[in-house]
């Protein structure tokens, strides 16, 4: 972090920026996990909608 001042006495405080890096495409491993994933949170969802349509 570096300050600098202003001529009438204001300290203006800067953070280091990081390096831009790139994310690298997901594997063909990773987009089966992902839809797995997504699959399950679905179904969860979905039971769960079912289940407090048929308690109300």
């Amino acid at each position: 972090m570096y300050t600098t001042q202003l001529d009438n006495g204001t300290l203006n405080n800067y953070a280091v920026e990081p390096e831009i890096t790139y994310q690298q495409s997901p594997t063909l491993y990773e987009q089966k996990r992902y839809l797995q994933q997504g699959a399950a949170a679905a179904f969860f969802v979905t039971a769960l909608i079912f289940v407090s349509c048929i308690i109300s």
